[in-house]
């Protein structure tokens, strides 16, 4: 009895295994960035804890974050980074029913000439919550839940366009000669 519980315990594990690497699930690996980039000044414009966040996956892509901008040092500038929150539906009794709550930020990276590396880029971020009118107090810890949610994801999405900077360098300079926009909803 025992051996087969052992094994029907070891044939559950192995389904799970293979279901999971079947789905595409990865565990989220460091970004792999320029040469020109290891060193590397950070400056941003609110967004809450992006700053922090952005630090901590820099450097765990093996950045060094330097305090002060200087010669030979790449530029990060996210001067614009916000958040909003708009009303999506409203019941028959004029109550909000649903808000969503929306990140916008726009990045470039200059190298330590001051040649961009990445032009100015707009990545636009939402998420929706149902609102409950008794339990206003959950609600402003939902949205900051749903903040800290997409700061993480902002991070992400930023990385792999510096790390798509490493693999096109040729597109990023034509981006750079030709401003455009690009942008994403989640």
């Amino acid at each position: 009895m025992r051996s087969v519980t052992r094994l029907f315990k070891a044939s559950l594990l192995l389904m799970f295994t293979v279901s999971l690497a079947a789905c595409g699930f990865h565990l989220r690996q460091s970004a792999a960035l320029p040469p020109s980039m290891q060193q590397l000044h950070l400056t941003v414009n609110g967004g809450g804890n992006l700053r922090l966040n952005m630090t901590r996956a820099l450097e765990g892509s093996g950045v060094t974050v330097l305090d002060k901008p200087g010669t030979g040092i790449a530029e990060l500038n996210i001067p614009v980074a916000s958040f909003s929150t708009d009303t999506l539906t409203v019941s028959g009794l004029a109550r909000v029913t649903e808000y969503t709550v929306r990140y916008h930020v726009e990045f470039e990276v200059h190298d330590g000439t001051g040649q961009p590396l990445v032009p100015r880029q707009r990545i636009d971020m939402q998420r929706e919550f149902s609102y409950d009118a008794t339990n206003t107090i959950g609600t402003t810890a939902q949205v900051q839940a749903i903040q800290d949610s997409l700061n993480d994801d902002m991070v992400q999405a930023i990385l792999f366009r510096l790390q798509a900077a490493t693999k096109h360098p040729g597109q990023v300079a034509a981006d750079a000669a030709a401003p455009a926009s690009a942008s994403s909803t989640n």
